[in-house]
């Protein structure tokens, strides 16, 4: 049945994603700076006691639900676990946003290109050059994909019903939310309160990230250049900035940037003229427009390859 739901869940959302996503999420971020603002002492005891009353509503609610409708009949249980992942997952959003990108690239739209991956990361992509724009777009998408798909698939297949998926998410919104940088300031800005608050939501995060960041990582290995793979894995992952996500970001991207034989991370344009300086991580050649395709193209084999998995599961589970 977990198949099933995954499977019409992915469907429904290549079909037509759901344009009100970004609104629950933002609903989301808003709950979370109402319970910040009302529990943040700058201590981490308050952080935890934050996490949980933040996290406990949407988490209990959907367990609830679905161990009620789960007795009432199986089908509504699978009704439920589609709803959710339909609204939790966001593998539509990444593929659509790196299509666009493409195709400005092939068709010499640098300023579209910087357009739509603006949008997509949320930052000014003004000054990059289209090596720079295919880079990020392969760096953004192995990101989103892991964070919107790959990790949720996990805890929802490892958690009864559709709880694993919120917990998850609830959490990386959280970790984000709750990061320490200042609003409309530059991300170096920290307050010292807010970093404090929030470490045990971030510690949570990469409590929930630990198996599935490597699962994702062996699953781009498999399905790309294994060998480049690991290597980059046992060797760049660990050096990937925390302010960037850290280890569990490095592990994906490295591995990512492995698999498909190219660069990523480097140094980008920075605010005034300075340069981000950022450790470089995969290997081979640098980043051209040709590869996007290549990318998308391994996120999807690596999807493909965790439902076998997850059918081969669901059989051993069925066997007598």
């Amino acid at each position: 049945m977990k198949l099933l739901a995954i499977l019409v869940a992915l469907g429904i959302e290549q079909w037509r994603a759901f344009e009100w996503r970004a609104a629950i999420e933002h609903g989301f971020r808003e709950y979370a700076r109402a319970i910040e603002q009302r529990f943040n002492g700058g201590t981490r005891g308050q952080g935890m006691v934050a996490t949980v009353i933040a996290m406990a509503p949407p988490v209990v609610v959907v367990a609830l639900l679905w161990a009620l409708i789960e007795r009432l009949h199986p089908v509504l249980g699978l009704l439920l676990d589609v709803v959710v992942l339909y609204l939790l997952m966001g593998f539509r959003h990444f593929s659509h946003a790196i299509s666009l990108i493409i195709v400005a690239l092939k068709g010499g739209d640098l300023a579209a290109a910087r357009r739509a991956l603006s949008a997509w990361r949320g930052v000014s992509s003004s000054e990059l050059s289209s090596q720079d724009v295919a880079r990020l777009a392969i760096e953004r998408g192995f990101a989103d994909a892991y964070r919107q798909v790959f990790a949720v698939l996990f805890w929802f297949v490892v958690l009864p019903g559709p709880a694993g998926a919120v917990v998850y998410r609830t959490a990386a919104l959280l970790a984000a939310h709750w990061k320490g940088t200042v609003p409309g300031e530059d991300a170096s800005v920290i307050t010292r309160s807010l970093e404090v608050f929030g470490q045990p939501a971030r510690r949570l995060l990469w409590l929930l990230d630990w198996l599935p960041a490597r699962l994702t990582a062996l699953s781009f290995a498999a399905v790309g250049d294994f060998e480049d793979a690991v290597d980059c894995w046992r060797t760049q992952a660990r050096h990937w900035p925390a302010a960037l996500g850290g280890e569990t970001m490095g592990i994906v991207l490295a591995t990512g940037g492995g698999a498909l034989g190219v660069q990523l991370g480097g140094a980008l344009p920075g605010i005034g003229g300075e340069p981000e300086l950022r450790p470089e991580i995969g290997t081979g050649e640098p980043v051209e427009v040709e590869v996007l395709p290549s990318a998308v193209g391994l996120v999807w084999r690596a999807l493909v390859l965790w439902l076998l998995l997850v059918f081969l599961l669901s059989l051993a589970n069925w066997a007598p």
